[in-house]
């Protein structure tokens, strides 16, 4: 079982520290989770493209896809990789920049008040079994640490502007893993 302790740490997860955090406001409660889709380069799978980005190292002439992501400074939570592979970036009591421009429920900011989830993948490719136990083991975790009222895709926080994790992602699938509906 899955646990995050009083700093925001998943110790079963692998531990890559990202830079690219910062505090949150204080007396903001985490009750947000949103899910993310990546893959660098885009569509392939299993490189160090992801934790380069999240870390500042991505060399942008590497690939030709890289060009446009020179000098962003970006970040998530966590991101699960395809075979279900845990690894975090950011400690949970920090602010993670994965939500861009964003708004739930009226309320805008939402990197503010939440955890970003990526997941390694594509709009198109189904997700793994593998990706949905692990996301599910980690939801169970954040709820019992967090007062958590939603689950959503980064598309439901930034209409208009992204698409992750996209229609290949199974939320009934992630739901009947978890127990809980999608708010």
């Amino acid at each position: 079982m899955l646990t995050v302790d009083a700093r925001g740490t998943v110790r079963a997860a692998r531990q890559i520290p990202s830079p690219n955090h910062d505090a949150r406001p204080p007396g903001c409660a985490i009750t947000l989770v949103v899910v993310h889709g990546i893959s660098l380069p885009p569509g392939e799978f299993g490189g160090d493209g992801i934790a380069e980005l999240f870390t500042n190292t991505l060399d942008s002439r590497a690939h030709p896809a890289y060009a446009s992501l020179a000098g962003l400074r970006v970040s998530a939570h966590f991101l699960v990789r395809r075979r279900g592979e845990l690894v975090q970036f950011v400690s949970c009591a920090r602010r993670a920049w994965h939500a861009g421009v964003s708004s739930w429920q009226g309320r805008d900011r939402c990197n503010d008040y939440s955890v970003g989830i990526e997941l390694e993948g594509t709009d198109q490719i189904p997700y793994t079994a593998a990706q949905y136990e692990a996301l599910a083991d980690l939801l169970r975790a954040l709820r019992r640490r967090y007062p958590l009222a939603a689950a959503v895709g980064h598309r439901d926080v930034a209409p208009g502007r992204k698409t992750d994790p996209g229609p290949a992602f199974d939320w009934d699938r992630l739901s009947s893993l978890t127990g809980a509906k999608r708010l």
